[in-house]
């Protein structure tokens, strides 16, 4: 939003990974999911007055390999267990951030989550079982501050809460519920604290910025409490011409196991790593187009977990 910097050293951040569970393939998670590439306008300090800015983002997440630990697998087939076979996401996100001056902004977002799953139970013959739906997902405000180190380097601060304005009931045409990790809403007011920074490398055609995020939920709902999560995201952006930038992003995912009667603690929560190129065109002074594709280099799920192999973001921010 203003001019984000970042001064070398400012930044460190370590996440400690969990060890491995033990392994149950035949009734794997169903893979949920949001991508992790950072688009956010406070962060990359796309511009830099205060004002009004909208950021309306699309992602497609498709999920149809099944992973154990670190390894691709195939699904089991035993009798008597069901094995998950693929979820498609394909998330919407509205996003506003208002600068009230040069240190203070304040930012929401809110998901329409479009999600589709399959599974099989291993029966002769074998019953197919799916679910398709579109739905608000949970809603996220927080407040930012930040503060210049020197002229080229900023360090900002986020703090807020995600509530629980997502469905956590989802029912296929059976009346059968999804299971929780699937469901557009986890039902749990979550805390968010985040610490930025920004930096202009020399020549100023080349900007460094560093976040991370953590997101712990504050309680359990319906016996299910989803695990806390944090996100490191590194990135680089290289203006090639006025309009045009090229972007480059180190993304990497921690997240804990879920908890609960409704959540699977042994297939839920791992670790990964993910490099995200992309580009971004200014249309005016006013509107910028973005897009970037997600690349898995590292990948670790506790038990059986669907993955994707690929993840793709587009989007248009605007600013008023």
């Amino acid at each position: 939003m203003y001019k984000l910097r970042l001064s070398a050293g400012v930044l460190a951040f370590s996440v400690l990974l969990p060890t491995a569970a033990t392994p149950r393939p035949a009734h794997a998670s169903c893979g949920a999911a949001f991508c992790s590439v950072n688009t956010q306008v406070e962060t990359q300090g796309v511009w830099t007055e205060p004002g009004l800015r909208l950021n309306l983002r699309y992602e497609y997440i498709d999920q149809e390999q099944l992973r154990h630990g670190a390894d691709k697998i195939e699904p089991g087939g035993v009798p008597g267990t069901h094995d998950e076979l693929r979820t498609i996401n394909r998330n919407l996100q509205v996003g506003m951030a208002y600068a009230f001056n040069p240190s203070w902004a304040v930012l929401m977002q809110l998901p329409v989550v479009q999600r589709d799953h399959r599974h099989v139970h291993n029966n002769a013959p074998p019953e197919y079982e799916t679910w398709n739906f579109t739905s608000l997902g949970d809603f996220r405000l927080s407040g930012s501050y930040q503060t210049a180190l020197s002229r080229d380097d900023i360090i900002g601060f986020q703090f807020g809460l995600k509530l629980p304005t997502g469905k956590f009931n989802e029912a296929n045409e059976l009346g059968l519920r999804a299971e929780r990790s699937l469901q557009p809403g986890s039902g749990t007011t979550d805390a968010l604290f985040g610490v930025y920074s920004h930096h202009r490398l020399a020549g100023a055609t080349t900007t460094l910025f560093v976040q991370g995020l953590w997101q712990q939920p504050l309680n359990e709902r319906d016996d299910y409490r989803p695990g806390q999560q944090v996100t490191l995201d590194v990135g680089l952006r290289y203006a090639l011409t006025r309009n045009l930038d090229a972007q480059l992003q180190l993304n990497l995912l921690w997240k804990d196991r879920d908890r609960g009667l409704n959540a699977e603690p042994d297939d839920s929560g791992g670790h990964s790593v993910f490099l995200s190129p992309g580009a971004s065109y200014a249309l005016s002074d006013t509107v910028q187009l973005y897009g970037f594709v997600q690349l898995p280099l590292y990948q670790y799920v506790n038990g059986s977990q669907l993955t994707a192999d690929w993840l793709a973001v587009a989007g248009i921010r605007w600013r008023l």
